[in-house]
């Protein structure tokens, strides 16, 4: 083979493992609302758990949720806590018109146990979106 040819054939390899990474990120960022168990009757998930995915992976995750459950739960600990509450704020802001808004929050701790062994507390948030 050239090295054009190879060149090129590395290049199209590159562009499928992007794009291959690409398509596996978007699975991840949107959860699917049914999933069978293994008796088979689907178990509905209503919770979306905020990471370090962008903002909007979580706004459509949660909106596509909606659709099929009448509520959400946003949760997030930490540092994530932001953007939990950024999640919530544009779903209720954006899609006011769609008729969505937050119902209860729930603030609380957690006591993990660090990497040297000492115990930490971690703040936890959940925010509850409903479809009116």
């Amino acid at each position: 083979m050239s090295n054009d040819a190879t060149e090129a054939n590395n290049a199209t390899e590159a562009n499928n493992a992007t794009e291959a990474n690409n398509a596996t990120e978007a699975n991840n960022a949107t959860e699917t609302t049914r999933t069978e168990k293994q008796s088979g009757t689907p178990e509905v998930r209503d919770t979306v758990y905020i990471g370090k995915k962008p903002l909007m992976a979580y706004v459509t995750s949660a909106l596509i949720q909606l659709a099929n459950v009448p509520s959400v739960t946003i949760k997030a600990r930490g540092m994530s806590i932001g953007r939990a509450v950024d999640v919530s704020q544009i779903i209720s802001r954006k899609t006011e018109n769609a008729g969505y808004g937050i119902g209860t929050i729930k603030l609380d701790s957690e006591a993990l146990e660090s990497q040297d062994g000492r115990t930490r507390n971690v703040s936890t948030i959940e925010i509850q979106i409903n479809r009116n």
